[in-house]
């Protein structure tokens, strides 16, 4: 390892910052002359296009062959967008969830969960299961502009009017600037991304660390950083709405675009392990299904449920780590994962469910 590493960590890391605050603040502009609302932009936009290193690192991996990394790199990366991204960003300030979020969004994201795992029961993402995927991606998306434009209101307007000074119209030159400064937000992302992954990478061999490990933690985590860099700028600037959106939407647009177009295109298909479907799927699913109670108790996500995502994204890498290794103290962790912590928490967000339906009623 030699100081070329560490530039490409800092320059990397640069580049995501600026290209996130240039992506945030074209999307968010550009939707006050299209009509669509923060949230729309946030699912779509904005997740689609920090989904782009994902997309590049799954294509890739299933031209050469390597199914482990493409469907580790989604799994892994959906994980890591619940649990760090809305963790990192509910502790910078509290996230406000939209309702839609609630009764459509997060559904669609546990239901194409829990297809992908209905898909991989028989050993493989096939092309035509990779299809079924994929227009399930297209009609979403149109669903979502289509519901945008028709429930277009004078309330989106006045947002925009209160934020930007102005009311909805911009010049030719403002469309373009907007529209450049999005186009350049994305190229630095995918750049930056890239940067501090080959980085990340060499300092984990350098280390000893496995390249199991490398693919499930590093390699899903530095494909996310768009995503981190994005919901971290979004909710500094007070934009609530495309730093959770941005987060779901990555995670839709993951399972049914991105695995979708690798299977597709993957000579045949792609082989899904049975230690996938045995742990890295189901603790996706469950993690998904985990928004729902947080994200129902009050409609916000509070530093402490920031916490506590935080906290679950810890003891997952920690596992992964210790089991990769066969560590001696994995059955010990294990233990007091499976006996202590999983179930307190589903018992603390059954209550908050509970108590919030009871004042709703009430």
């Amino acid at each position: 390892m030699n100081i070329t590493v560490i530039v490409l960590l800092v320059l990397g890391l640069v580049l995501l910052v600026v290209g996130a605050e240039a992506l945030v603040r074209g999307a968010s502009r550009l939707a006050a002359i299209i009509g669509i609302s923060p949230l729309i932009i946030g699912l779509t936009i904005v997740a689609y296009g920090t989904s782009a290193p994902e997309m590049a690192v799954s294509v890739q991996s299933s031209l050469a062959g390597q199914a482990d990394i493409s469907l580790g790199n989604v799994v892994g990366s959906n994980i890591f967008n619940v649990l760090f991204i809305l963790g990192v960003s509910a502790l910078i300030t509290p996230l406000a969830v939209s309702r839609q979020l609630i009764r459509l969004d997060v559904p669609i994201m546990i239901g194409t969960s829990i297809l992908l795992l209905l898909l991989g029961f028989d050993g493989k993402i096939s092309r035509l299961d990779g299809v079924l995927l994929f227009i399930g991606g297209v009609s979403y998306t149109a669903f979502l502009i289509y519901q945008s434009r028709k429930e277009k209101s004078n309330m989106t307007e006045d947002e925009f009017a209160q934020e930007y000074g102005n009311s909805g119209r911009m010049s030719a030159q403002q469309w373009l600037l907007n529209g450049a400064l999005i186009v350049v937000g994305l190229a630095l992302l995918v750049l930056g991304s890239r940067w501090l992954v080959d980085g990340a990478v060499t300092i984990a061999q350098a280390a000893g660390i496995s390249e199991l490990v490398i693919g499930l933690t590093i390699i899903a985590a530095g494909t996310s950083l768009p995503e981190v860099a994005t919901s971290v700028i979004a909710s500094m600037r007070g934009e609530r709405d495309i730093a959770v959106g941005n987060v779901v939407g990555s995670n839709i647009f993951n399972i049914l675009v991105v695995l979708g177009l690798s299977s597709m295109i993957a000579p045949d298909g792609i082989q899904v392990s049975a230690a996938a479907l045995r742990f890295d799927i189901p603790v996706m699913i469950a993690v998904a299904i985990a928004c729902l109670p947080i994200f129902f108790t009050g409609c916000i996500i509070t530093r402490r449920e920031g916490a506590l995502f935080l906290g679950y994204y810890v003891a997952y890498t920690v596992y992964l780590i210790l089991d990769s290794t066969q560590h001696e103290t994995l059955p010990i962790f294990s233990g007091a994962l499976m006996l202590f912590v999983i179930p307190i928490t589903t018992i603390t967000l059954a209550l908050l469910t509970l108590r919030s339906l009871r004042a709703r009623r009430s």
